[in-house]
């Protein structure tokens, strides 16, 4: 029960900037509060505490908190939609895109991950590996470098998927945080390597002022990387050779390779040339099964694996749904010290409506934003879809104080990149979005 307790007040710690964000809310609030706190948010993180804890039950623990947290908003507390049931069916229609995409491809990139492996690209990559820890960390650059013009869901599952055949099956709880981290870190300087990043494109704020982020994205990942890699080596060293008389299978490469160019097409077709449309359909999504489902008399795609991905989306799912729930109507004044703040937030609550509060109320630096909503959810496995991707692959990794203990070097990597690029560049204001309420950048001013 120590070591439980210990889980659980960790989280909690994690959890504190979003409490302090609600409890700071100068908007009117309806509900009730319990020590000046939203009681959405008491249990939230009450969820977040079960999760951490109980973490062979996380799947009936998060959908006990999504419909505790709908249960108590429809009898007590209005939704910023309406009130009671309307409110909450309306607010579900305002959701049901994102939380459709997410579960699609989840569940789609699941799939993908286990063409990749059958492709028998990673049976070879030792050959091209360095033997030593080092080969760990090249990994994760390439990782890192997918990521950037991928989905960091996709990412992070082919990085998944090769450390299983390098390893021998044998992945140290560090490195899978490193996995991810890098997959995180990779999307948040390209405005197509992720979908808060996206969101900040289609603003109107340039590629340009988010492509900073990527100098905060490689200290992290040269930190979290080295740290990581020496843990995998000394837990289970690289594989040296590549087994002997391994045949590519190109149709699977084919079939790949297909999945993930209609994925980036659609993506950027959708969320720039169309993006009044992309928010009422989950075309990325259902792009990525249209694919997989026209390979089918080709390659048959694995269907036993579509029962546990799909446990873990609706575990995603369940987390993202109450959060789109709390009563947080508006941020702290933009800083840096907000955008720091942020990046802890985003290990327990969902970046997209972070982003969105960010966008709309405008003033920050947006490459400092995207590394800290980008990278902070990797500071816990569920803090990110990546992450909670990749657990679905390996089930160990589902523990917050495993994850935390190991994984420690994601957050000193964060802090450590956040840091450099706060001395190297300096926090200034950047583009006002479109519907911003933000003042322009030279009345605003600049800080340091």
């Amino acid at each position: 029960m120590k070591a439980a307790a210990r889980q659980a007040w960790a989280l909690v710690l994690l959890a504190a900037p979003a409490i302090a964000l609600a409890a700071g809310d100068a908007t009117p609030f309806q509900g009730a509060r319990l020590f000046g706190i939203p009681v959405e948010f008491v249990l939230f993180a009450v969820t977040l505490a079960g999760v951490a804890i109980f973490h062979h039950h996380t799947l009936p623990i998060a959908l006990g908190g999504a419909a505790l947290v709908a249960l108590y908003k429809i009898v007590a507390s209005p939704f910023k939609t309406g009130a009671g049931l309307p409110g909450f069916v309306v607010h579900v229609e305002h959701e049901w895109v994102m939380l459709a995409n997410l579960l699609l491809l989840l569940v789609g990139f699941a799939l993908l991950a286990q063409f990749f492996q059958e492709s028998r690209i990673p049976d070879l990559l030792p050959n091209y590996l360095p033997d030593d820890w080092k080969g760990g960390f090249v990994l994760l650059v390439l990782v890192f470098v997918l990521s950037s013009f991928l989905d960091n869901i996709a990412a992070a599952m082919i990085g998944g998927a090769i450390a299983m055949i390098v390893f021998k099956g044998k992945v140290h709880i560090g490195y899978l945080a490193a996995i991810v981290a890098a997959s995180n870190a990779g999307g948040a300087g390209s405005v197509v390597g992720d979908t808060t990043t996206t969101m900040m494109w289609i603003s109107g704020i340039s590629p340009l002022e988010v492509f900073e982020a990527f100098l905060a994205s490689a200290v992290a990942l040269l930190i979290c990387g080295v740290v990581a890699a020496r843990q995998q080596h000394a837990y289970q060293p690289i594989q040296k050779d590549a087994t002997e008389g391994v045949a590519i299978d190109w149709v699977c490469v084919g079939v790949v390779a297909f999945i993930l160019v209609l994925a980036i097409v659609v993506n950027v077709t959708v969320n720039v040339a169309f993006n009044e449309i992309s928010d009422r359909f989950p075309f990325l999504g259902v792009a990525v099964w249209v694919a997989i489902l026209l390979h089918i008399p080709m390659r048959r795609p694995k269907w036993h694996l579509i029962p546990g991905a799909i446990k873990g989306a609706v575990f995603l799912l369940s987390l993202v749904l109450a959060a789109s729930m709390m009563p947080v109507d508006e941020l702290p004044p933009a800083s840096w010290q907000s955008a720091l703040a942020l990046g802890f937030v985003s290990a327990v609550f969902d970046n997209i409506p972070l982003t969105a509060l960010a966008i709309k109320q405008g003033g920050y630096d947006w490459g400092f934003l995207a590394f800290a909503v980008g990278y902070g959810g990797s500071m816990i496995w569920f803090g990110s879809s990546a992450g909670v991707a990749l657990s679905n692959m390996y089930p160990q990794a589902r523990s917050v104080g495993l994850w935390l203990r190991h994984g420690w070097h994601v957050a000193l990597g964060y802090v450590a990149g956040f840091f450099v690029m706060l001395a190297l560049l300096g926090f200034h204001p950047g583009s006002v979005p479109r519907g911003s309420s933000a003042a322009a950048p030279a009345a605003a001013g600049a800080s340091k």
